[in-house]
This record gives structure tokens, sequence and C-alpha cells, in this order.
């Protein structure tokens, strides 16, 4: 029973390897007869091909752990993407500067308020000896006033970094600030109106999709269906290191994906705000009563969405040399996948960031193959729904019911166990409120 259990907690990682063997031994030779799948160009490819979808699903987690869906990350991307390839191919004033510049300037002096206001008020809840739940009101000092200031002060740095690079173009840490801001103010805007408005996610984040479209059509001009990027001839030289192997070992866009894994995986799995997340997705109503800023949170998690959307479209922009409206089309539906077959709930309260790698690696290995294989890309399709379908009836246990519904062997059994697992919960006493006896 103990290993059966064990197998059941390490699936995921079972899938993985049996993706990757699959892989090995059917993988066709090259013409010195090496296994073209193991060869060390074709798995960093692999790791690079994924790296953009995995920036994506990285943030994309932490918001379906909430109970939420956050379906715009892939229009998010796209005018990010444009953005980026405008700022770094004209020069002067453009749509691009409009957009960014202002942007970073206000992204710049809401986080230097909200990051001082918090850690004054966590200094005061430690000296008070109070509960971390428990709100501390402030002085104006602390309260308004210094946090006012910090704002400010990093308001005007980032403008003083910015403004000199509008008409020589853009390098590479402009860039690396104005997108990722930009997908973070989008971002932010989503959480906000999702928690103010008392709106379902799936209709706020439909509407700020379609919304960042329009923008980044807009923002790109009617002539412009593609920005091109050639690196050292319109666009600085320095912006070929996004391209680049690191210490000739990674390539740089698998760098980011693996660093926004490690540092998001433990914020949520050691830090107060990790745990808001999951006690979020779990019981929200509860949460709330408990203490908990529910509000504040869903809005930082849709903001880091944002960020990390913003991220993954100046990689994007290095890796293809251009900045297009439809850049992230169809993405936001990729990175949803890889998270499920992670084994994040859509219901939210359970999943992991480990879980999510996985699954995007899974996702990753899958296409890879079926590319050495030259199969048909409709096919291909064909199959990525097929497995992402039967992944999550193992994930979510309910291949046993689908089974015993079709009426095919094995299933009555299962369906018998996951009936009397659930019969307990199903099965409240009741409450006689009333002082009636029977």
């Amino acid at each position: 029973m103990t290993v059966l259990k064990l197998l059941s907690r390490t699936k995921l990682y079972w899938g993985l390897i049996a993706i990757f063997l699959i892989g090995v031994l059917g993988s066709p030779m090259s013409s010195k007869g090496n296994n073209i799948f193991l060869s060390y160009g074709n798995l960093l490819d692999v790791l690079r091909q994924v790296s953009t979808t995995g920036l994506i699903a990285t943030g994309m987690t932490a918001v379906i752990i909430t109970g939420g869906i956050d379906l715009s990350v892939g229009s998010l991307m796209a005018i990010c993407s444009v953005v980026c390839a405008m700022l770094l191919t004209v020069p002067g004033v453009t749509p691009g500067v409009v957009l960014g510049v202002p942007t970073v300037a206000l992204v710049a002096l809401c986080l230097g308020f909200v990051v001082t206001r918090f850690i004054f008020q966590n200094l005061a809840k430690s000296r008070a000896g109070a509960d971390l739940l428990r709100e501390i009101k402030l002085d104006g000092i602390r309260g308004l006033v210094t946090p006012a200031v910090v704002g400010v002060v990093l308001c005007c740095l980032s403008l003083w970094f910015l403004l000199p690079q509008i008409e020589p173009k853009f390098g590479v840490l402009g860039v690396l600030l104005v997108a990722p801001c930009v997908g973070l103010l989008f971002g932010a805007l989503n959480g906000f109106i999702i928690v103010a408005g008392r709106l379902q996610p799936f209709i706020v984040t439909l509407a700020v999709m379609v919304t960042a479209l329009g923008i980044a059509r807009l923002t790109a001009g009617q002539n412009n269906a593609v920005l091109p990027v050639y690196t050292g001839s319109n666009a600085t030289a320095d912006f070929e290191i996004l391209r680049s192997l690191v210490f000739g070992i990674i390539p740089m866009p698998g760098l980011f994906f693996l660093g926004a894994i490690l540092i998001y995986g433990a914020v949520l799995r050691f830090t107060p705000f990790g745990r808001y997340v999951y006690a979020i997705g779990g019981n929200e109503e509860a949460a709330r009563l408990s203490g908990i800023a529910a509000g504040r949170v869903k809005i930082a998690t849709y903001a880091v969405s944002g960020l990390l959307a913003g991220i993954a479209a100046v990689l994007y922009v290095a890796q293809y040399r251009q900045g297009k409206p439809d850049a992230g089309a169809g993405l936001e539906l990729d990175a949803i996948a890889a998270v499920v077959i992670g084994g994040t709930s859509l219901m939210g309260g359970r999943g992991s960031l480990v879980g999510t790698f996985c699954g995007v690696l899974i996702f990753g290995l899958l296409s890879n193959i079926l590319q050495l294989h030259n199969i048909n890309s409709n096919l291909q399709l064909v199959l990525k729904g097929m497995i992402i379908i039967g992944t999550v009836l193992v994930q979510e246990r309910n291949a046993g019911d689908l089974l015993a519904y079709l009426r095919l062997p094995g299933g009555q059994s299962a369906h018998k166990e996951t009936a009397a697992a659930k019969r307990p919960s199903q099965e409240t006493p009741s409450l006689n409120l009333g002082g009636n006896k029977k």
C-alpha cells in the first residue's frame, strides 16, 4: 500500500520519465548513427522553446491556485513584444515610448509606496508582537509621507535612466525594464477589476485580452504587422546576448525560466504570501474572515503573471527577431495546459511550481518528439489534446469514474473506491437548530 501511495504521489515524474524514454527509444538517427533526440543541441532547443511558455505558466500557476484564470497573458505578451521591438528599432518619441515610459514611472511610484509601507507595517508588527494577519495603523510619517517620498525617488530614477535612451534607441536593460512594467500594469489592472468589481476572472481577463490585442495593433500601426529586429543593424548589437548560451551551456531564455521557477517557487513555499495564495484557493471566504487581505494577494498574483508575460515578450523578440501584435496568440492555452498537466487544480488550493516545471517539460518534449518524426501539425494538435485530457483524468483521479460510466473493465472497482472515499464528506450530519426531538 505504501508503494502504491508513493507511485501515486510521484506519477507526474514517472510521466516525464516515460515521455523522455519514448523520445530516446523512438528517436531517428543522424547520418553518423547518433541519437538525434539525445543530442545536446536538440535538448537545448527544447529548453529554449519551452522557456516562453514556461515563464507564462509560472505566473499562471499562482493565479490558478487562488481559483482564478488569466486568459490575457497571450495578448499581454503581444503588446509587450510590440513595445520592445519599437523601442529597439525606432528612435525618437513613438507610440512605444508614449505607452512604455509613463508606465514605468507609474509602476515605480506605486511599487515604492507599497513596498515601503509594507516594510513599515511588518516592522511595527514585530515590535508590537502582534499577529501577522492583524492590521496595524501607522502614523502619517511612516504610513504616507515616507512611502510617497520613496515612490517619487524611484519614479525620478527610472525617468533619469530611460529618457536619455529615447533619441538614440533603447538598449537591452531599457527594454528589460519597460516591457515587464507594461505587462505588470495590465496584470494589476486585471486583478483590480476582479477584486473591486467582484467579477469572474474568466470574463475580466477575456475582456482585457481583447483590449490588449487592440492596443497592440494600434501601437504597431496599421502598416506594421511585423516589426523586424536585426541586432547590429536596426537594433543594438548587445541585444544578441538574450539569444546566447550562458557559459556555453544553457540558453539565456532557459536561465530566465529556471530563475523564475526557483524564485517564485521559493516565495510560494516559504513566505506568508505563498500560504495566503493557497488559503485563498482552498476557501476564500474563510481566508478573508481569518484576516488575510485576499484582494491584495489576488491583485499581486495577476500583476506577477503580467510581469512574467512581459519578460517572455522580450525573450520572444530576441529569439524570433520580431515583435508583432499576434505574437502570443494561443499561448495562454498552452500555459494553462502545462499548469494543469503539472497537477495544479483548476478549482484552486492545490498545485506547485515543481509540477508546472514538469508539465512544461512534458509538453515541450512531446512537441519535439512529434516534430522529429515529421508528424502532421494538425495531427499533433489532436494528440496533444488527447494527452491533456488523459493527464487531467489521472491527476484528478477520475479515470475510474469514466471507465465505470462507459462500463469498461476495471472501472467498477475504481468507481467504488472513489465513491467510498467521497462518501464521508458527502454525508454531513444534520443540525437540529430548532431543538425538536424526533
